[in-house]
């Protein structure tokens, strides 16, 4: 609903949910995001540049964000290529990034909803996410951590085009994916591969055991 209505919201405009009834993740995953648990956070970003320079936004923005747990929480996540924030080996929140496009072909503005728990317990999770899923323990309220990803996100803003070398440099440090074996699903098939590399567009570069390597996005 948000991307039909962001038409009249200005550049850094943040619409913070205290629940979803349709959280959703990528390729229509759903979230679990009920009342009083977590920060369900989105920001209208509007950058005037063409759609493949800006491949990278979802990246930049996990990076963003474990610095805004880490500032709050004082634990640092790591990130699941391509928009999955983790502690160990389950999931802490996730990135949804969705593009509108102007007749030029330029980016006329992005929305970006980031999912993040924090609840106290991990039983705030219905028992088919408990083995999968982790919260921040309430070592942070979301309205504490709302402020520090906003402010962490605008300073994201400023290097999102010039400096997207060193924002993916600093995307690699996090990424918890790269040296693991990984399963590319398209319509067709089912590969697997060892992940190599996340390169600047933010795709990741993946050696298939006939030894071929593909970049994935």
């Amino acid at each position: 609903a948000l991307l039909k209505t962001s038409l009249d919201l200005p550049h850094g405009s943040v619409v913070i949910a205290r629940r979803q009834t349709g959280g959703r993740g990528r390729l229509g995953r759903s979230f679990h995001s009920p009342e009083g648990t977590g920060l369900y956070m989105s920001v209208v970003l509007r950058p005037h540049c063409a759609p493949q320079e800006l491949m990278h936004l979802t990246c930049a923005v996990a990076v963003a964000a474990c610095d805004a747990v880490e500032a709050t929480a004082g634990i640092r996540p790591k990130i699941k290529w391509i928009n999955d924030l983790t502690l160990g080996s389950k999931k802490l929140g996730g990135i949804l990034t969705e593009l509108a496009f102007a007749p030029n072909g330029e980016v006329e503005f992005a929305v970006v909803g980031i999912g993040i728990n924090c609840g106290n317990t991990a039983s705030v999770f219905p028992p088919e996410l408990e083995s999968i899923a982790c919260t921040l323990e309430g070592r942070v309220t979301p309205d504490t951590l709302a402020k520090a990803l906003v402010e962490r996100l605008e300073k994201m803003n400023t290097l999102l085009l010039p400096q997207r070398s060193e924002l993916m440099d600093r995307y690699r440090r996090d990424c918890i994916t790269l040296g693991r074996q990984v399963r590319v699903i398209s319509p067709t098939a089912v590969r697997q591969g060892l992940a190599r590399q996340v390169n600047d567009d933010g795709s990741l570069t993946v050696l298939f055991e006939d030894g071929q390597s593909q970049a994935v996005s």
